[in-house]
């Protein structure tokens, strides 16, 4: 953890970070420059774990080295990233259980996608679900994830740039991704692939930040049209569109929700 705190005018001072010995000099400026997005509105008391956050979502992160700062930050990320601060995976739960009546839990067969720590999952256990499967392609992130002793399977695989050769066509109930959209993560393609994993009528949800939709590149006047397009194709038919407060650092998350529809 950082073991500085934000001046007034958003400088970071006396600031170390966990995932590589200390804030750079770089990092400083572009808090003071205003280029860490999104950052003017975050209370001092999470400004060090936004920065940390943020250090896998700067702007023009490639995907490979987004992977590699989860691998680095992932024995702090539970930390930086705890209930409260992030709410992701309880909401993604919350969901899923309103979804799926209790009686049917444990039968559901979930693929949590971009599953990072595992927390998700967590939470879908807390909730009765029982058969979890997990992609995620940070090595250290899983290695966390699998200390949870949850999950059924574990892929160390990106979604979104190739088929996912181990996971066969209508494999799954329900997909959840809850904090795997940003900057270098998920693409807006990847929900070609979503749907070839997911039976017919099963279920789709991904829980985001709402404001990445207005300053991501890769999902601006991109990410809903291409969805809607699906739609119109007969793919998948969405079932909700619901703001959410409280999702991360106090800004408000954005959940989908989609039933796959064709028989691929």
């Amino acid at each position: 953890m950082m073991n500085g705190h934000i001046s007034s005018e958003g400088e970071v001072v006396n600031g170390h970070s966990h995932m590589n010995g200390s804030v750079t000099k770089g990092e400083k400026q572009d808090v003071s420059n205003g280029k860490v997005v999104g950052f003017e509105n975050v209370g001092e008391e999470d400004s060090t774990q936004y920065l940390n956050n943020y250090k896998a979502h700067r702007t023009g992160i490639t995907h490979e080295e987004m992977v590699s700062v989860y691998t680095e930050w992932a024995n702090h990320y539970d930390e930086d990233l705890c209930p409260g601060r992030y709410n992701g995976p309880e909401i993604a739960a919350k969901f899923m259980a309103d979804h799926f009546p209790s009686e049917v839990r444990s039968t559901v067969k979930i693929l949590d996608v971009a599953a990072g720590t595992g927390r998700v999952g967590q939470e879908l256990y807390n909730v009765g679900f029982r058969h979890i499967d997990a992609l995620e392609p940070s090595s250290g992130m899983l290695q966390v994830l699998k200390g949870r002793n949850i999950y059924k399977a574990t892929y160390e695989h990106a979604i979104g740039f190739k088929k996912v050769d181990d996971i066969e066509t209508n494999s799954y109930d329900a997909l959840v991704i809850a904090g795997g959209m940003g900057e270098g993560h998920i693409p807006v393609k990847a929900v070609d692939e979503m749907i070839r994993i997911v039976k017919p009528g099963g279920t789709i949800f991904i829980v985001m930040r709402e404001e990445y939709l207005s300053y991501v590149q890769e999902y601006v006047g991109k990410l809903e049209p291409y969805m809607n397009n699906l739609s119109e194709q007969g793919l998948w038919r969405q079932i909700g569109r619901t703001i959410v407060p409280e999702y991360s650092f106090k800004k408000t998350g954005v959940v989908f929700s989609y039933e796959v529809l064709s028989d691929k």
